[in-house]
């Protein structure tokens, strides 16, 4: 942080130039959207059958070519008559008796030699298209999201730690330009085991830059700016969410799409590079280091952590219990998927019309019950209830919990002092990443366990309901420095109580043992600088 407060010393406080670095740091969530939602678009499952083999067919019906081969060797299923996608139809040996001059099919197969993809210009399932990820090898679908989604969470507790030793822009930086390398690497990966360990580095490398651009912005901006500023990147997300589908349908191929999103991390490092040169040029020192295990020595700051860790958990966890109650049927791809953009945009838009009038603490509260009395009545009546009841409680409940994410991880950064600020949110992020790996891990079970994977989650959204009321209020408040003034956010403040006295000495004129941040003598400190 010392290279970042003596550029907004020499600038004097929070003026048009931070203002505009600021929302320039929301471009890096259009990566962000592009990443995440390139798990869900690349893995899907595309419509499919077994290719063909002349061979397995009798020999009066070899000779058959086009959709009459198809016919005779792909049987169909279900009410829409569709082929089926993993079997062949079986006909009797050549020298066996048969009843009829045509020989008749008396059963099924599996074939493993290769499919055919029914809509191979549907940008959705390129991954799977490339990788054959169907039939018996469609269990590494869920092994493949849930080792993604383990690199986020690796990426976001450890690399945490590594923002507080560094500095947020220059591991901002050097994380962008190793992710750069690994996407590129990604696209060029010749098995599927490389495949899942680079998309394991990839995906964390990209969870840490993710922490460290928002952690430089939010230490940025002023107390009645932070909201604004930290939520913009959730709608930035989107734009890379919605814009993945067009960048796939134009690439057609696995390989060009991975190259297409590394080509966008590229031109965000060339970006950023700049913006890092003029912001670290007031000063280069490095700052001191804390430790998170300092957290172990304070009654109030691991507590804050430890429930927003929990909200954080259960909220990402149960989103996909309500994307599944909205499409229970085979669902189409895209309905799911532009449906989940959509209500991650109608969170972001809640939350700044909310969070500064109400406080963070109340917002938290109403949203985590909105989401357990949806998931309650969700588990309890969901066959007695009319659909469009149903459909209701489905949609509010991912709204909801789609904004207790958000405001969770926001919470966290302004709760946690700055000297550990990246290893503690980095551990309130990884709790996310962590319940939504319990999607893809239901699914390696063929969903058998996912009414058990809502019971958990909806009962910890009641119990999260009497942590969230231990949380102090956040909202007007100045960020915490040290450990010390964390420790003194135990009270949130009434009404009529006095606020906390403002700085009146240097930063730097203090003891060395309480702040970790200095500033070079005789400076003017802006009146919004956090006590």
């Amino acid at each position: 942080m010392e290279q970042e407060v003596r550029a907004l010393c020499a600038a004097g406080g929070f003026g048009r130039a931070r203002r505009l670095l600021a929302a320039f740091s929301w471009l890096p969530g259009v990566v962000l959207g592009l990443a995440l939602s390139s798990e869900l678009l690349l893995t899907a499952r595309p419509a499919h059958h077994c290719r063909p083999d002349p061979a397995l067919l009798p020999p009066a019906l070899r000779a058959l070519d086009g959709p009459a081969l198809l016919r005779a060797s792909v049987p169909r299923v279900g009410p829409a008559r569709a082929w089926n996608p993993c079997l062949l139809l079986r006909y009797p040996e050549p020298g066996a008796p048969s009843p009829s001059a045509a020989a008749a099919p008396n059963g099924t197969q599996p074939y493993m030699r290769g499919w055919e993809y029914a809509q191979p210009c549907h940008p959705d399932g390129l991954c799977s298209l490339q990788w054959d990820l169907v039939c018996k090898n469609g269990w590494k679908v869920p092994l493949e999201q849930t080792g993604h989604l383990l690199g986020w969470l690796l990426g976001s507790v450890l690399l945490g730690t590594v923002c507080d030793l560094f500095g947020r822009w220059a591991v901002f930086i050097g994380l962008v330009v190793l992710a750069t390398v690994l996407g590129a690497s990604e696209a060029l990966a010749t098995s599927f085991p490389a495949l899942l360990a680079l998309q394991l580095l990839h995906g964390g490398t990209l969870a840490g830059a993710i922490l460290a651009c928002f952690l430089a912005r939010l230490e940025l901006c002023d107390t009645p700016h932070c909201l604004v500023f930290s939520m913009g990147t959730g709608l930035f997300s989107v734009v890379g969410t919605l814009l993945l589908p067009s960048l796939a349908m134009l690439a057609q191929d696995w390989c060009l799409l991975q190259g297409l999103s590394t080509l966008v991390t590229g031109i965000l490092l060339l970006f950023w590079a700049k913006c890092e040169l003029d912001l670290l040029s007031a000063g280069s020192s490095r700052p001191q280091y804390y430790s998170v295990l300092e957290l172990l020595h304070t009654q109030v700051t691991w507590r804050n952590g430890l429930i927003l860790g929990f909200s954080s958990l259960f909220s990402g966890g149960i989103c996909a219990s309500f994307l599944h109650g909205l499409v229970p049927q085979e669902p189409s791809f895209y309905l799911s998927y532009f449906l989940a953009a959509g209500m991650d945009a109608a969170a972001v838009v809640i939350l700044l019309l909310t969070a500064d009038r109400w406080g963070r603490c109340p917002v938290l509260l109403l949203g985590t019950l909105a989401t357990s009395l949806a998931s309650l009545l969700l588990l309890s009546g969901a066959r007695y209830l009319p659909f469009w009841t149903t459909l209701l409680l489905s949609v509010l409940g991912l709204l909801v919990s789609q904004a207790v994410s958000a405001l969770s991880h926001l919470f966290a950064a302004e709760v946690f002092p700055t000297i550990i600020r990246g290893a503690g949110m980095g551990l309130v992020l990884g709790a996310g990443f962590l319940g939504q790996a319990a999607a893809p891990l239901a699914d390696m079970h063929t969903r058998h366990s996912f009414f058990l994977q809502h019971v958990v989650f909806a009962s910890s959204a009641v119990l999260a309901l009497l942590c969230i009321l231990l949380l102090p209020e956040g909202h007007g408040r100045r960020l915490p420095q040290m450990l010390q003034d964390a420790e003194g956010l135990s009270v949130p403040h009434s009404s009529g109580a006095a606020a906390p006295a403002a700085r009146t000495t240097c930063l730097c004129c203090g003891p060395p043992a309480c702040t970790r941040l200095t500033m070079p003598p005789r400076c003017t400190i802006p009146a919004w600088w956090p006590p």
